[in-house]
């Protein structure tokens, strides 16, 4: 049987066009290691850590500054109850699944749930999803094309036909995930895409000496989906082109490179060009050598670097104080239709 814990893996996937909101309950009952958290929560947004709860610290914390206004408002407050409110719920699930799986011994338990919706930019695509597993293994399910839902295993089916003979509740889950959880998907895009500290990617070229290939480097965007392309004189070039895979930076934005191996020469007896698209917007660097950042200058490295990190700290401070009256001025959280505080509070198997 398929381990269900898989789902809870994050891993930021390279779909193009495809955005995905998800959150994971997980619950453990027995012997743990000192400071194990009883309950936690985790809400990614396309593979993005936006947001955890444990019953350690018993609040919500924002992962992403772009978070951090949300966290102000009062649904930030109704989620942390919810959770706190699942977090009992769950540990009484648990003996009684133990008893349904008829497990006397006092081992460690684990009772997860997964739910959320992934959608398209521009197809009309959307999906829903709300899955449960107890020790890793696939319980329950909601089948929302027959808005029922499916036991995994035996010891599921009394779950499954309470949960079914609701069907008010089945009413309200059909119209969130169909509806309600896409709209709050593409809100927190946007919520993203305007944050003042967000901007476009860093894009810089960089070579260890003459004689060694061209690194085009773009780094500080949101979201592993950009393209890197090299063109020669106008026309994009494959040859001698090595294009990397995004990497994560520590403050949650991502970085990539795509290595041009041509001799100097050729570069300098023909217009090369690295070009770098990132939602819709396009940034070019001509690759001449006063474009060129290398260690084999090292008077003209470090002026660069100083003109560099001053220029960064002028932005960020001009950021912050633009930050801070974006704050104040206005409310970018409005009432939405639909929000967590009404979503399905979990039930009692």
């Amino acid at each position: 049987m398929k381990k269900f814990i898989v789902l809870y893996i994050y891993i930021p996937l390279v779909y193009s066009g495809i955005h995905s909101l998800k959150t994971a309950y997980t619950a453990i009952y027995g012997k743990m290691a000192a400071g194990t958290p009883e309950f936690s929560a985790v809400t990614t947004l396309d593979g993005q850590q936006i947001d955890y709860y444990d019953s350690n610290i018993k609040k919500m914390i924002p992962k992403q500054i772009w978070m951090e206004d949300y966290a102000s408002t009062d649904l930030w407050t109704e989620d942390i109850e919810i959770r706190e409110h699942v977090q009992h719920i769950y540990r009484d699930n648990i003996h009684v699944l133990k008893q349904r799986f008829n497990q006397t011994h006092h081992g460690v338990h684990t009772f997860q749930r997964m739910y959320g919706c992934e959608c398209g930019d521009e197809t009309g695509y959307s999906k829903g999803f709300d899955q449960y597993a107890y020790d890793g293994e696939n319980f329950i399910s909601l089948d929302l094309k027959e808005n029922r839902y499916i036991a995994s295993v035996q010891q599921g089916s009394p779950t499954a036909m309470k949960w079914n003979n609701d069907k008010t509740q089945l009413r309200f889950l059909k119209q969130y995930y169909d509806h309600d959880c896409v709209y709050w998907l593409k809100e927190f895009l946007r919520f993203r895409k305007e944050d003042p500290w967000i901007t476009a990617p860093e894009v810089s070229l960089l070579q260890k000496n003459p004689s060694s290939p061209v690194v085009c480097h773009a780094t500080g965007f949101y979201s592993s989906r950009v393209i890197i392309t090299w063109l020669r004189n106008g026309c994009e070039r494959y040859r001698d082109v090595d294009v990397g895979e995004p990497l994560p930076n520590e403050d949650g934005t991502f970085q990539k490179k795509s290595t041009l191996s041509v001799s100097p020469d050729e570069w300098k007896n023909n217009q090369f060009t690295c070009e770098v698209e990132h939602q819709g917007n396009i940034i070019q660097k001509n690759l001449t050598e006063d474009e060129i950042k290398s260690n084999y200058k090292p008077t003209e490295l470090y002026a660069t670097i100083l003109v560099y990190v001053m220029g960064v700290f002028i932005v960020l401070v001009i950021g912050a104080v633009s930050y801070i009256k974006i704050k104040k001025q206005t409310n970018r959280y409005t009432p939405l239709p639909c929000s967590e505080d009404h979503l399905y509070i979990d039930k009692g198997l």
